[in-house]
């Protein structure tokens, strides 16, 4: 192996994390502008709680939350840990995925595909929506990504599209009809669609799957931890363990999708 591509290897993935740290962090803002109501781009970055503009060494990833002890400098209220949280998760995702693609044009879907599934998680977990304005977004960006960029075809991305949002559908009307109430939001028939459309239709049935089973550990945990305080019926959005079966997906899903199947 020549210096170029041993320097390639070394660079890459390192690069690569370093910018998905940068971008984890316009990430909080955008999660954090969005339950504000507040524009991303003015005011400058702040905290929260009393409007201090943040300096330039306030704002490095990880760092600052370290240095500042997670507490701002001016009024001293707690720095939550949804920052160094989302900063780490988006500088492993881009560390992942140029170990895995290296250079190319999966690696770019995927990165801005990551970022958004991220910022709509983080959302939902909070208050329970998926955001309109990133889901359609979504929807409309991942057509033009799969054909051209991705090299799938018309038939597997329409078909992932049309059959992910056509199954929740069904499922969230059927629910309703012997529940009474709603168990699948709109959103997630949006999200479905949108990682169907991006990443083909035979991904369902794996992107589902990893959905339901990590949905399925959350919420037992979950329910040993806050039945006391909350009753039995607990509500926990789906739209994060969608994003997590589809983030796997991108990563290695054919593989380990094949791994399963040949395990019968």
């Amino acid at each position: 192996m020549g210096n170029i591509e041993l320097n390639y290897l070394l660079f890459h993935p390192i690069f690569s994390g370093i910018l998905g740290l940068i971008l984890g962090s316009f990430y909080n803002v955008c999660i954090s502008r969005y339950l504000q109501n507040e524009s991303i781009i003015r005011p400058a970055s702040h905290c929260p709680k009393c409007g201090h503009s943040l300096s330039w060494w306030e704002n490095i990833p990880l760092f600052s939350f370290a240095l500042l002890k997670a507490r701002c400098r001016h009024c001293q209220a707690s720095i939550s840990w949804q920052y160094p949280l989302i900063e780490a998760t988006s500088g492993f995702w881009a560390l992942l995925l140029a170990l895995q693609y290296g250079l190319s044009w999966p690696w770019i879907v995927f990165m801005i595909f990551g970022g958004l599934l991220i910022i709509m998680s983080t959302i939902d977990l909070k208050i329970f929506i998926l955001p309109d304005l990133l889901t359609i977004s979504g929807i409309v960006i991942a057509i033009p990504s799969a054909i051209y960029l991705l090299d799938h075809t018309w038939t597997s991305t329409l078909l992932g599209g049309f059959l992910g949002a056509g199954s929740f559908l069904i499922l969230q009307k059927g629910y309703k009809i012997l529940k009474g109430i709603e168990g699948l939001g709109t959103g997630d028939i949006k999200l479905i669609s949108l990682l169907g459309l991006l990443l083909g239709w035979p991904s369902l049935p794996f992107i589902v799957f990893i959905g339901a089973i990590s949905g399925l550990i959350v919420s037992i945990i979950f329910f040993y931890t806050q039945i006391i305080k909350q009753g039995m019926q607990t509500a926990i959005p789906f739209g994060p363990f969608l994003s997590f079966g589809g983030m796997t997906y991108m990563l290695y899903g054919p593989e380990l999708w094949a791994l399963y199947i040949g395990g019968f």
